[in-house]
């Protein structure tokens, strides 16, 4: 465990400490940080703080005390209501400021881990609790050399796959026999995902989370628009996903509007990922791939952020590139990776394109492919 190195990290925060707090695994994030896996799953609250100096404590329920013995540090046990609090209470110390996993407002999802009334619990004992949303960029959001070169060989593999299943369409093919044969091609090549593929023709590319079923899909035909969004990661522990979105048309010759919503869309990611450096804040990004869709008059029809952060789970801790949904103001760090991923989403069809952009030391890198011009199906 990074003991110092996070202590490091709250003396520049100016913070007396970062508290975790789990039960009944609700919070990944914490394991991962502190890098390890607990026992069994706890049915009982455990708590564990890292000071921005001293020796680290931990606090814990008297029938699973052994829950967190794998990490460093003085251990308190509680057993009644009165006890936790008076645990809490000496557990904390003199903290006067501690970040936790939360989100003022709930803006940030992806690291909205603690309850309001554990954050009430806290702040009851006069302890202002903040969020770790920073912290987390550093300790969850950066990657590590192996897995920099993970994504970048799951990206050879999906991007071959992209290629391989916008070839295979075959006129009376279905969404869902299209997205099975993608799910296929992942187990055959060594890749996991989530969820998904999301493979959707016109009206339901239009549709952002749209995904076909054995029960609802759509059949691909000459005129169609083809929407491919496609994410995974190599099958070993700690990999990271690799997140893309290509767009074609069933046909030698798209329409004008097609070709030039096209264009526009790729326009505004170009300008998201030559933007990018270390230092900008998530929600300028967003503002420079909008801005070109705003100038377009398709403002109304891009509506959900830029991108987002992308680390073991394909929403990542990170900064996401986001004036919309979120006003994020998180800086992008080196060795972090997002998406930029616009769209124009219209009543008969929808485009998106998405790329990975890499955030190094002095700039920014997109790490796969990049789609120029509409793919021709068939």
């Amino acid at each position: 465990m990074r003991v110092q190195e996070i202590q490091a990290a709250l003396r520049e925060a100016d913070l007396d400490g970062w508290l975790f707090y789990d039960h009944h695994l609700r919070d990944p994030l914490a394991y991962r940080v502190l890098g390890f896996t607990p026992p069994r799953t706890p049915s009982r609250r455990w708590y564990y703080l890292v000071p921005a100096q001293g020796e680290p404590r931990k606090l814990v329920h008297s029938i699973e005390s052994g829950m967190i013995d794998a990490l460093p540090g003085m251990k308190l046990t509680y057993a009644g209501w009165q006890t936790l609090t008076d645990g809490l209470r000496e557990l904390l110390g003199d903290c006067r400021k501690v970040a936790m996993q939360y989100s003022p407002q709930c803006a940030i999802l992806t690291i909205s881990m603690v309850d309001a009334g554990t954050v009430e619990q806290v702040r009851a004992l006069g302890v202002d609790v903040v969020t770790s949303a920073d912290l987390l960029q550093q300790f969850e959001a950066r990657w590590s050399e192996q897995q920099y070169a993970g994504h970048l060989e799951a990206g050879r593999r999906v991007d071959a796959i992209r290629r391989s299943a916008f070839k295979t369409i075959r006129a009376g093919m279905s969404e869902y026999a299209l997205q099975q044969w993608i799910r296929q091609a992942f187990e055959r090549e060594g890749l996991v995902t989530d969820h998904g593929p999301i493979v959707a023709v016109n009206s339901n590319a239009s549709d952002p989370h749209y995904e076909p079923s054995a029960e609802k899909t759509a059949i691909i035909n000459p005129g169609d628009v083809v929407l491919i969004d496609l994410w995974a990661k190599l099958a070993h522990p700690g990999s990271v996903y690799y997140d893309v979105t290509w767009t074609g048309y069933y046909g030698a010759t798209p329409p004008d509007r097609v070709q030039n919503v096209f264009n526009i869309v790729t326009e505004a990611r170009r300008a998201g990922s030559e933007v990018a450096k270390p230092g900008l804040q998530g929600f300028q990004i967003d503002d420079a791939v909008r801005g070109v869709i705003q100038a377009a008059g398709f403002g109304d029809r891009f509506f959900h952020r830029t991108g987002h952060s992308i680390g073991e789970d394909v929403h990542g801790a990170g900064a996401n590139m986001d004036n919309l949904e979120t006003h994020d103001t998180r800086a992008l760090i080196p060795g972090t990776c997002f998406s930029v991923e616009p769209g124009i989403y219209l009543p008969e069809f929808g485009i998106r394109s998405e790329v990975n952009v890499y955030v190094t030391a002095t700039g920014a890198q997109v790490t796969g492919e990049e789609q120029a011009q509409l793919v021709r199906v068939g």
